[in-house]
């Protein structure tokens, strides 16, 4: 019940073996900068790169900013648009020799508050935003994911809401907290109007200091920051490994 959680993000790609039963790294996590351009090729090399520092021959699983869809990156956020279309399980597989599944970054880190953070035991209607590079969503209804949602892109005063609302906005304009914020609550109450959820969770790295922005939205519904803060991208990553060989398995029973 051990897998190694890669998180690959716009600015840099950490990793550390997981405990997938407890959530818990076993290590400290390694991060290394993205490359740039964030091609398949050097994206795959730098994986491996994190593989072989932690001397691991074991499963992996990988976070990535795009919809992952039979195998293929659908979209490409932060990150090149050559992987569009690419199979990511194939490159970084052969890249680590190790066997690999990939996820939504934001679905990655949401299957980790679901399980050991803020929303585990949660049902209804349950809604994370990652604030990072950009804005990455995540749905869970009654723990059930719906994947691959990609609100961040829903358009905010004429354009991509991650593009006004992110927190590498706030750090390039050098926007302070109070502006910012606001920022992020006409954001979150465009989610309001078109989800109603029960819960929002806000992650990323930025959900470290959610003292500084939480209490200044004004939402109708709970919003809490993410328990497992950065890390959660790592922890779901390994987590996903675990999915999928649970429904291989049982498709392999149905037969």
């Amino acid at each position: 019940m051990k897998a190694l959680g890669i998180d690959i993000g716009g600015t840099g790609i950490k990793g550390a073996p997981v405990d997938t039963r407890r959530g818990k790294l076993l290590a400290r996590r390694y991060r290394v900068a993205t490359p740039r351009p964030a091609t398949p090729k050097a994206v795959a090399e730098t994986v491996a790169k994190v593989v072989q520092h932690f001397r691991w021959k074991g499963p992996v699983g990988c976070a990535v900013p795009a919809v992952v869809k039979d195998r293929r990156l659908r979209t490409a956020a932060n990150i090149s648009r050559s992987w569009l279309g690419v199979d990511a399980y194939q490159v970084l597989g052969e890249a680590t020799g190790c066997r690999v599944a990939v996820i939504n970054d934001a679905d990655a880190a949401a299957y980790a508050e679901m399980h050991f953070g803020a929303g585990r035991r949660r049902t209804g209607l349950v809604i994370m935003v990652t604030l990072g590079t950009g804005i990455g969503t995540a749905l869970f209804i009654n723990g059930h994911l719906v994947p691959n949602t990609e609100l961040g892109h829903l358009e905010l005063r004429g354009r991509d809401a991650e593009k006004r609302a992110a927190e590498s906005v706030r750090v390039a304009k050098g926007l302070g907290w109070k502006k910012w914020s606001r920022r992020v609550d006409e954001y979150l109450h465009l989610l309001q109007r078109y989800f109603w959820p029960d819960l929002f969770i806000v992650g990323g790295g930025v959900s470290k200091k959610w003292r500084k922005f939480l209490p200044r939205l004004t939402l109708p519904t709970p919003i809490v920051p993410a328990r497992l803060r950065n890390d959660a991208g790592i922890v779901g990553a390994a987590l996903a490994y675990e999915h999928e060989r649970r429904r291989a398995r049982q498709k392999r029973s149905l037969g």
